[in-house]
């Protein structure tokens, strides 16, 4: 079994399954190439984003025989049972769907009020949430990004965080050490995932790619990962899983999966992407990795 510390508070030294993978330092800016997901379109990437043909590329294969035991701090989740900052916006931006939270206000800041922040074991820093964003299939058995001990789940979720350090999400993606993934994924239930309930019943705001909402509810980002055994994570150095395919991304991996129905990715897979298609496959293939 995989052991680790991995708590909303607490610095306490415990064992950590980690992939060590070469930090490989990057700077390179966010630009409006229009991409897609089939296998010719993701040879094509590297043509107009040199880094996705980089070394340490994202998502990879998560093989527990092959991770290696480290001591480190735990992972920190601070503000995780707050709720986001009201309005959160729903986006399909014809790759995914996103959250998108909003900054909080100097009045807010003022009052001691802060963004969800994540610090600990190999975080270069701490790291503000940023957003949210969905990866899913159109068949149960493939979805998500990572493969973990030879499992593609139905979905994967990455909470997106910045290191604090840098002002925006740009700037940070600049820089090696700038952007923390936390990567949750979901398995097919009989029973709803209740901490998506609040995300996947307002998927039909947004049917049709550059279509966005606000949504009328805020919610925690501990809801959404309710049940999950945090103790257990994998990490490793990498990168954005979508061009530009920045070398910034410190990656940490839930392999405890959380419920999702078939009511529930249904939703998702009736979005259309920006050929007017079908949203359905937007994941990356797997990637080279080197352990070291």
């Amino acid at each position: 079994m995989l052991k680790c510390v991995n708590r909303y508070t607490g610095s306490l030294q415990q064992l950590l399954l980690i992939f060590i993978i070469i930090n490989f330092t990057t700077k390179q800016a966010v630009s409006g190439y229009r991409f897609g997901y089939s296998e010719s379109n993701q040879k094509r990437w590297a043509r107009h984003h040199g880094y996705c043909a980089g070394k340490t590329q994202s998502p990879i294969a998560v093989n527990p025989a092959r991770a290696i035991s480290l001591h480190m701090p735990a992972v920190d989740m601070i503000g995780y049972h707050n709720l986001l900052p009201y309005p959160l916006k729903i986006i399909n931006n014809g790759h995914t769907v996103s959250i998108a939270i909003p900054k909080l206000s100097e009045e807010q800041l003022g009052k001691g009020e802060f963004m969800p922040y994540t610090s600990g074991a190999k975080l270069p820093g701490e790291f503000e949430v940023e957003s949210i964003h969905f990866h899913w299939g159109d068949k149960n058995n493939r979805g998500a990004e990572h493969v973990v001990n030879d499992i593609r789940y139905t979905m994967e979720m990455h909470i997106v965080h910045r290191n604090r350090k840098y002002s925006n999400l740009t700037e940070a993606l600049g820089y090696a050490d700038g952007v923390a993934v936390m990567g949750f994924f979901y398995n097919l239930d009989e029973d709803e995932g209740l901490g998506l309930t609040a995300i996947s019943r307002h998927l039909h705001l947004v049917p049709e790619a550059h279509n966005e909402a606000i949504l009328n509810v805020t919610f925690s980002l501990s809801s959404l990962i309710s049940g999950v055994d945090v103790d257990k994570f994998y990490t490793y150095k990498g990168s954005l899983t979508t061009p530009p395919c920045s070398e910034a991304v410190t990656w940490i991996l839930y392999p405890d999966p959380i419920s999702i129905s078939a009511k529930q990715i249904s939703r998702f897979r009736q979005l259309y992407d920006v050929e007017e298609g079908a949203l359905v496959d937007n994941f990356r293939q797997l990637q080279p990795l080197d352990v070291y």
